[in-house]
């Protein structure tokens, strides 16, 4: 019996893309030898046409495309988690539905697999895109790199190809807040690393936003790192050093030249950096409050509401 590769693909508001990215996935079929070809496709609550022209798909490929529709748009990580769940394959691909990486390298991926690799990562060499993203992500990926994996790749990575032990894995995580591809990676699973250029995306527009990477980068960090309550703990001991010799200096003042330095100034800075620390140690306090919040509410990360294409019951989330 052949092995079935499949291929999970989230999609948000990718319409310009689809009618080029699916015909060029199904192409696959010709590269990948003897293995049977899965496509799962997310549409995270997307609003143009693209649960749509996926359906055209599905109808015409029922034993090949699997649509997934969710209610609403969930984000990039519970999309990646409702596919893997729904997915079958032996072992698993992951590509976002621009195709921004090469898919080609699929085949040299499952040539990896077959060599007894669990976890097989395009790695960027190069990216061609704007400096300006390629700043912002640099600085999401170094934080990464210092604070959590030093091994972790230096640009990152979403184009992988994933053992099925690997996904079942991840498949009895439910987590929330936090990165799929970072959560992979913490599962300790050494890579096969394959070089790769990540292209200039050629049609749509990307929906990563400046907040949305700032909200991304916080998840990260309070998912994976101990960072944000080390720094209140450190700036805790740091203000009482100061204090203390700060003390020192007034009470020498004193004894010295017997006066007291002017008071309004020196109460009021005192009183505005200890209340901006305090703020800022209670925001920090909040971020893990509303995560533990979401925790225990035992909320599913994602709800499925459409199923379309290829047969069998969709697994529980």
């Amino acid at each position: 019996m052949a092995r079935l590769f499949s291929i999970v693909v989230p999609v948000y508001q990718n319409e310009a893309n689809l009618l080029n990215t699916v015909p060029k996935l199904l192409e696959l079929r010709g590269r990948i030898g003897d293995y049977a070809l899965e496509l799962v496709f997310i549409d995270d609550g997307s609003t143009d046409r693209s649960f749509a022209i996926l359906g055209d798909y599905a109808a015409k490929h029922p034993d090949v495309v699997r649509v997934i529709k969710l209610s609403r748009n969930f984000g990039q990580t519970p999309a990646v988690q409702a596919g893997l769940r729904f997915a079958r394959g032996d072992c698993v691909g992951i590509i976002s539905a621009d195709l921004q990486e090469p898919h080609e390298t699929f085949a040299d991926m499952l040539r990896e697999w077959e060599k007894g690799t669990k976890f097989v990562i395009g790695e960027r060499q190069e990216r061609e895109e704007s400096r300006a993203h390629q700043g912002v992500s640099s600085i999401y990926w170094t934080l990464i790199r210092k604070l959590a994996f030093p091994d972790f790749p230096a640009m990152g990575y979403d184009f992988c190809l994933l053992d099925r032990q690997l996904v079942d894995s991840i498949n009895q995580i439910n987590e929330k807040n936090s990165s799929i591809f970072v959560l992979i990676y913490w599962l300790g699973y050494r890579p096969v690393r394959i070089p790769i250029t990540r292209k200039v995306r050629s049609q749509g527009q990307s929906q990563w936003r400046l907040w949305s990477k700032i909200g991304f980068t916080v998840d990260t960090l309070i998912g994976f790192t101990y960072l944000p309550a080390r720094v209140i703990t450190f700036m805790g001991f740091l203000t009482g050093i100061l204090c203390v010799a700060y003390f020192a200096v007034l009470i020498a003042i004193w004894f010295l030249h017997r006066s007291a330095p002017p008071g309004w100034m020196t109460v009021t800075g005192l009183l505005t950096l200890l209340g901006a620390m305090m703020l800022f140690s209670l925001g920090i306090v909040s971020e893990y409050l509303v995560r533990v919040l979401d925790e225990t509410r035992k909320r599913p990360p994602y709800v499925v509401e459409t199923v379309l294409g290829s047969s069998g019951d969709p697994p529980a989330a």
